[in-house]
């Protein structure tokens, strides 16, 4: 139950969130993914209009919300985001990484101006972040940090190499945090949640230099499995969390055939990142401000996108399919090995004396 400590909000029984890149999106979907757990979240981005959105859906479903206009590439605004949430709601127990931008584009036609951009809120804006978080988790000896990745973390594609270099990036920078947390025996954890194409808002409004709409990369997934996987990833003990068979193979097919991939790659994502419509070159994007619209966690691919995956709930639910499949194992073995005992020569010995000592019925 919340009580007001000199007009500040102290909730313990609830979970207290800090989600950045919150106002659309897979941010958005995992705000409301934790509201409907009662969680006291902070919503953080720099679009005032979509977070507006984000705090009533947050309260509809049961949670509290407090709003934050921020640009996770200014480490000071990210602290002062940390202080105001804990000063509210008290001490955080999840921050999620999210907040990204990125251009569409060869590499050749990206400026410096972009490149640097990209990292500064898809790479830095995570780092930032996680200091945040750690100032306060350290002390406290608890708390969970989870960094929203990509496929694109292990396997980079044509036209997006300022994002992948970021994800790399993150990547990188939260497997040494890891050692270093579990080296100082930490109960500080972080974790990792591994994305396919997702129908977000993201693909209306990214800076674009190809001639038709952009889209994610075939097959697209809606934000809601998205927003389930990192809060799966957020309240139990996992390293990392791959979603979607399109992940497996990305990441399983970098580590065994990286070479293919390249020449794959050159072939088919300069077309599978486009639609045959032709992108308006008047529409606004979000790189260096955000469009000043509530456009929600769905993007507009609603028909093709799929609300469930398969691996997904098979990764969830892996201990039960494990101990499911050991029982399935041991039956098998005890019904093959009564089978074979059946059909051995003391069962036939034992039919043949049997059929001998029978009376004539006729």
């Amino acid at each position: 139950m919340a009580v007001l400590q000199g007009g500040t909000m102290k909730a313990r029984e609830q979970e207290v969130v800090v989600i950045t890149g919150a106002s659309a999106g897979i941010g958005r979907a995992t705000a409301r993914a934790f509201a409907r757990r009662g969680a006291n979240i902070g919503l953080v981005a720099r679009g005032q209009v979509g977070l507006e959105g984000a705090r009533h859906e947050v309260e509809q479903l049961g949670g509290q919300a407090v709003v934050i206009p921020t640009d996770v590439a200014d480490p000071n605004q990210l602290e002062a985001v940390a202080s105001r949430v804990e000063d509210i709601f008290g001490p955080i127990d999840i921050w999620v990484n999210n907040a990204m931008v990125s251009v569409l584009s060869p590499v050749i036609e990206i400026t410096p101006e972009e490149f640097q951009r990209v990292m500064n809120v898809t790479y830095l804006g995570y780092v930032h972040g996680t200091l945040s978080a750690l100032r306060r988790m350290l002390p406290r000896n608890r708390g969970v940090i989870v960094q929203v990745g990509s496929a694109l973390s292990y396997r980079a594609i044509p036209l997006q190499s300022a994002y992948c270099a970021a994800k790399h990036a993150v990547k990188g920078f939260t497997e040494s945090l890891r050692s270093e947390l579990i080296h100082d025996g930490s109960h500080v954890r972080v974790t990792m949640v591994h994305l396919p194409g997702v129908n977000t808002p993201q693909f209306g409004w990214i800076k674009s230099r190809l001639p038709n709409h952009p889209q994610p990369v075939p097959p697209i997934y809606q934000p809601e499995v998205m927003a389930e996987a990192i809060v799966f990833g957020a309240t139990h003990e996992r390293r990392e969390l791959w979603v979607g068979m399109p992940t497996v193979k990305t990441i399983l097919g970098e580590k065994c055939i990286p070479g293919l991939l390249d020449h794959y790659l050159a072939e088919v994502a300069y077309a599978g990142q486009q639609t045959q419509m032709p992108i308006d070159s008047t529409r606004p994007d979000n790189l260096w401000t955000p469009v000043p619209e509530d456009r929600g966690a769905r993007g507009l691919f609603n028909r093709r996108a799929r609300r469930s995956s398969l691996q997904l709930w098979a990764s969830m639910n892996r201990g039960w399919l494990v101990l499911a499949g050991t029982a399935a194992l041991f039956l098998s073995c005890l019904w093959t090995r009564r089978s074979k005992g059946m059909k051995g020569p003391f069962f036939k010995q034992n039919q043949t004396i049997s059929q001998k000592k029978m009376p004539s019925i006729s």
